[in-house]
């Protein structure tokens, strides 16, 4: 039976920043266990390969929500990276933060020593960024973060575009002010996407004391005298037990890791005897919570050759491009797609953000799923801070059984009308002067105007932006799943370090802050012994 100190549960963006943290102690052994393979390959490497790995499922969970009642009964498209490096692995490589007030927002309710004072010493201790070190930045973490190398000149039309509508031009996102209109930084290292695997993992895989388990499904926490004593894993067709000696550290996701603690034992304990499961902690909040970015997409076809797209041209400038990227490293490969950006207020009263933009030098339809020929661009709003909640819940007792998804998307009216004032901001920006030279027909929703059509436009095809958090909520309060040091409430031995346990969904894409409580929690766990 192999025995470790530690044994990391998922090798996304927290459990990577985790077990690379703690193996760099020679003397700690580390297991990190991850369902999918070693996300190594070309796929993720090659930055716009995001579009060939976000709308299938290879190396992606491709999670399907149940009906949406909001999204006029249809299913939301979930996908959740299956690899080394989870969902950084698919992801647009977008560095962003949040802004400092959603911290401090954690810390009033009662999330003592999370606010941003207290976090901001771990994005920057995970950060590399290549503009080098400042009062809010690093130069030296292991997370390569850099200026896009190739940036489309439609993207840099879009923040004139901005501009052109009195949005200040801002060039740090992650700066002292979120607010404006400007380019994404990305996790790209050299013009390759450095996603969490590649920023912990991969340049570690030769230390002896850290053992990484690819294709390997965790199947259930063991317990004995209600401390996490190890896990029962799936590997190569047969169950095994892995030991650890010291804690077990979930990092699944805001999907796999309440899925996994009920497999356990762990959540309502109603739920988990319909189940046939055994009750080892009565938890009401496991898999409660669950926000998300509801998301509303603009795309436009367009005449215009310089645009990605499926032609004849696009077919010669994809070929040419691979060429430019084995050779230099740089060219339209490197790509996030969304390029461009903006944080904005939907009332200048407010005291931050509520809305964020997502500039795509491309035609998005149905996360890429749906393919159209020609060339365009899109523009996505997400609402940053929204109220409506949904749950996780088990669809069997085993691992294997996918879990059940309702992101109660625009249960909370509010949303919907902040969604259409946003609606409203981005078609100011589509239609100002700057992105003239290469405006062309608006999909779905040509000569919608009024509040009523925007709506219906907005059921009709609104989604998530990928950003869900919140599961398994932190808290000073006993209800809340896990305590300030990210241990579950219950049992001991066991903590969890993934974007589940944010208490709010913060404004902006979740990856860093997703990294920063991997990095977070390794801390707590050395402090503790």
């Amino acid at each position: 039976m192999d025995s470790f100190d530690y044994i990391v549960v998922g090798g996304g963006s927290g459990g990577c920043a985790v077990a690379g943290r703690l193996s760099e102690d020679r003397e700690t052994s580390v297991c990190l266990i991850e369902a999918g393979g070693k996300g190594d390959g070309w796929l993720h490497k090659v930055p716009s390969a995001v579009a060939a790995i976000l709308p299938t499922p290879i190396g992606n969970y491709a999670y399907k929500t149940v009906p949406q009642a909001g999204l006029n009964g249809r299913q939301g498209y979930q996908p959740r990276g299956k690899a080394l490096g989870g969902s950084s692995a698919i992801n647009a490589m977008l560095y962003i933060r949040g802004h400092r007030k959603d911290y401090d927002e954690w810390a009033k309710l009662g999330c003592k020593g999370w606010s941003f004072k207290d976090v901001l010493p771990y994005f920057k201790k995970a950060e590399g960024n290549t503009r080098g070190d400042s009062k809010l930045h690093s130069g030296d973490g292991p997370l390569t973060v850099s200026d896009q190398r190739s940036a489309n000149p439609i993207s840099h039309a879009f923040v004139e575009a901005g501009a052109q509508c009195q949005i200040p031009v801002n060039e740090d996102f992650n700066g002292e002010t979120q607010e404006g209109i400007g380019l994404y930084q990305v996790t790209q290292r050299d013009g390759e996407r450095c996603s969490a695997a590649a920023a912990y993992i991969h340049p570690n895989m030769d230390r002896p004391n850290l053992t990484v388990s690819i294709k390997t499904r965790a199947e259930r926490v063991v317990f004995e005298d209600g401390r996490a004593v190890g896990v029962v894993v799936r590997r190569g067709g047969r169950e095994e037990t892995l030991r650890a000696k010291k804690e077990v550290i979930l990092a699944l996701g805001a999907f796999n890791t309440p899925q996994l603690l009920m497999a356990s034992g762990i959540g309502p304990a109603e739920h988990l005897r319909e189940h046939g499961i055994e009750v080892v902690a009565d938890r009401d909040e496991v898999g409660e919570n669950l926000q998300d970015h509801i998301d509303h997409i603009i795309a436009y076809k367009s005449d215009r050759k310089d645009l990605f797209g499926l032609s004849l041209k696009g077919g010669a400038d994809l070929i040419k491009g691979i060429g430019q990227w084995r050779k230099t490293r740089d060219g339209m490969l490197t790509s996030p797609f969304a390029e461009g950006g903006a944080f904005l207020k939907s009332d200048p009263k407010i005291d931050r953000p509520d809305l964020q933009l997502h500039f795509v030098c491309g035609i998005v339809q149905d996360h890429m799923r749906k393919v159209t020929i020609g060339h365009g661009y899109s523009c996505h709003v997400c609402v940053l801070r929204p109220k409506s909640r949904g749950t996780v819940r088990l669809g069997g007792s085993t691992m294997a059984d996918k879990p059940v998804i309702d992101m109660g998307f625009f249960s909370e009216r509010e949303d919907m009308d902040l969604l259409i004032k946003g609606f409203k901001k981005m078609r100011q920006i589509m239609d100002a002067d700057a992105l003239k030279p290469w405006h062309g027909k608006e999909m779905h929703t040509a000569g919608v105007d009024d509040d009523a059509g925007i709506e219906q436009a907005i059921r009709d095809h609104a989604d998530t932006v990928y950003h869900p958090v919140g599961t398994c909520r932190m808290g000073g309060d006993e209800d809340s799943v896990v305590d300030l040091q990210l241990c579950v409430r219950g049992v001991e031995g066991l903590r969890i370090a993934d974007a589940s346990v944010m208490p709010r969904l913060i404004g902006g894409n979740t990856n860093a802050p997703a990294i920063m409580i991997g990095e977070r929690c390794a801390d707590m766990i050395r402090a503790a012994v």
